[in-house]
């Protein structure tokens, strides 16, 4: 896939998963409240009118935006140094974006962009990616993909996008809300490395 194709890919994730969590908030505190387990929020704790969902979903869009983008364009920093397609586009370096928000809790969703590059990747290009790197250089793709500079590589963009943004909205819904996934990982990692 190419640049273009990653920020596009990253910009509809950010405006997606904004509005994922927008509805989240705003079905939840009305849920629990109807379900008696707590009291009805304060006027300023729910969104009441289109002006308030509004406003949530742009925070919400804002903080996705920045740390998606930058992880959807880490990975090709690799045309700079090393092999393209192998030295950053691996699984290893992946562990390392979903373990760093202890580092940097303010970019916690770089891993969704680093995620979903790779995917676009292998997904959406001829070529692939090597998964494995440095263990093997073995480049794997699906046998769907387009040129980079194909008449297609903005449909096959979209297609995938709607595909990612459906499996993200399975994982917050019954897996594990999105916006506490990394702490959650996070803590888990560091209970079992600290026994």
């Amino acid at each position: 896939m190419n640049k273009d194709g990653h920020v596009l890919n990253a910009a509809l994730l950010a405006i997606g998963l904004g509005l994922i969590l927008t509805v989240d908030i705003a079905i939840s505190a009305e849920r629990l409240f109807t379900a008696g387990v707590t009291a009805k929020p304060s006027p300023s704790d729910e969104i009441q009118t289109s002006i308030d969902f509004a406003a949530q979903l742009g925070r919400s869009v804002l903080a996705f935006s920045l740390p998606i983008i930058l992880g959807a364009l880490f990975p090709d920093v690799d045309t700079a140094f090393g092999r393209h397609r192998k030295t950053l586009h691996n699984l290893p370096v992946l562990l390392l974006f979903i373990l760093f928000p202890p580092v940097f809790g303010n970019l916690q969703f770089v891993w969704i962009g680093v995620a979903t590059h790779y995917l676009l990747d292998v997904v959406g290009s001829k070529r692939g990616i090597a998964l494995f790197y440095p263990l093997s250089a073995s480049e794997y793709d699906l046998p769907i993909g387009v040129a980079t500079s194909s008449r297609w590589t903005a449909s096959v963009t979209l297609i995938v996008t709607a595909g990612e943004l459906a499996v993200l909205f399975i994982i917050h819904t019954y897996i594990i809300a999105l916006d506490t996934a990394p702490m959650v990982v996070n803590e888990t990692v560091v209970s079992v490395l600290m026994s």
